[in-house]
């Protein structure tokens, strides 16, 4: 069976990929920091009959989050599809404006996204070329593409997670690999409306995205999910 491995995984973005992969007879990895959390997602898919399994992580430490998807390879004879989404918690990710922000502020922020997210990829991306196939999937908000002075940190840390991702689409497809990088912007907030403006989007409203660039829109390098 094909398999996802979604880094961090959480109770909405994350439950809701793994609905709609695991809908489609996908197996799925979990990984995140929180052991308790992933068993609780876990025991969700499986009382929807799908095949899930917790391996947790922590995006920040590189070494770790290497060995989590490896170990979700072994589980399930490789990983077809990587999707990297942690998101930061209250009270750990610091909003900072243009003005206010140190370079501390988008240090961390560089770490939890880019770098992370660079970390997952190697993880997976030499058995993907080995066998010509398989896809990665980056998220961010759409801050990314359309700045918001609020949240000028994650921000340039989300914009650099994009631009690496578009490269990376970019250098697989020119090379004819077989592999499609693409990310997604997410133009709302999730579940309730986090930032004033901002509208709050149902995750099923928005994963619909993550199964088109698996399998009808391979040559897009984005799609971006708008309210």
């Amino acid at each position: 069976m094909p398999s996802i491995a979604i880094v961090g995984a959480g109770p909405q973005m994350g439950l809701a990929i793994a609905r709609t992969f695991g809908s489609q007879g996908f197996d799925v990895a979990l990984i995140s920091r929180n052991r308790d959390k992933l068993d609780d997602l876990v025991g969700k898919l499986e009382a929807e009959g799908v095949n899930a399994a917790a391996f947790p992580a922590d995006v920040l430490d590189r070494a770790g989050l290497t060995r989590a998807i490896e170990s979700a390879a072994a589980a399930f004879g490789g990983i077809d599809v990587l999707e990297y989404s942690p998101v930061g918690t209250f009270g750990i990710t610091a909003l900072t404006a243009p003005t206010g922000t140190e370079p501390s502020h988008v240090e961390f922020e560089m770490n939890f996204q880019l770098y992370g997210a660079i970390a997952a990829t190697q993880a997976v991306l030499p058995a993907m070329r080995e066998a010509g196939a398989g896809t990665l999937l980056y998220t961010t908000g759409a801050g990314s593409i359309w700045p918001d002075p609020r949240v000028a940190n994650v921000n340039a840390a989300a914009a650099a997670l994009r631009n690496w991702v578009m490269n990376l689409h970019k250098e697989l497809a020119d090379a004819g690999t077989g592999i499609q990088a693409a990310h997604i912007g997410i133009d709302s907030s999730i579940g309730v409306s986090v930032i004033p403006g901002i509208e709050a989007a149902r995750p099923e409203q928005i994963t619909p995205l993550y199964w088109d660039l698996h399998t009808t829109e391979r040559d897009q390098a984005e799609l971006v999910f708008k309210l």
